[in-house]
C-alpha cells in the first residue's frame, strides 16, 4: 500500500488533475477551501485535504460542467452539512452522557 504524502507541490497537483499550474492558482483564489501552505521560497504545499478539495473542484467544474458560482455553492452547502452533522453528533454524545449519569444515579 502506497503511503500518502504530507505535502504535494503545485506541479504534482497539476499533473494529477491534468490541468495547468495557473488553473490551480486561479482555483486557489476562487475557492476558500483551498489554503495551501507556503514554504520559505513561497512554493505552495498542498495537504491531502487540499488534494481532496482540488479533486472535488476539478470534478465539479471539468467533469460535471458546473460554473464557478455553482461549484462554490455546492462546496459551501456540503461544508455546511458536514458542520451540522458534526454538531448533531456532539449533541447526541452529550445526551448519551447525561442519560448514563442519570441511569447511574437511579441505580444508587
Amino acid at each position: 500500500m502506497k503511503a500518502e504524502k504530507l505535502f504535494y507541490s503545485i506541479g504534482e497537483m497539476a499533473k494529477m488533475l491534468g490541468v495547468n499550474t495557473s488553473t490551480i492558482r486561479y482555483w486557489e483564489k476562487e475557492f476558500d477551501v483551498l489554503k495551501p501552505k507556503k514554504n520559505k521560497k513561497g512554493n505552495r504545499l498542498f495537504t491531502p485535504e487540499d488534494v481532496r478539495n482540488l479533486k472535488e473542484i476539478h470534478h465539479l467544474l471539468k467533469e460535471n460542467g458546473m460554473t464557478l458560482k455553482g461549484a462554490k455553492q455546492k462546496l459551501k452547502n456540503e461544508h455546511d452539512r458536514v458542520s451540522r452533522d458534526t454538531e448533531l453528533v456532539e449533541c447526541l454524545k452529550d445526551i448519551k452522557n447525561m442519560l448514563e449519569a442519570l441511569k447511574e444515579e437511579l441505580k444508587s
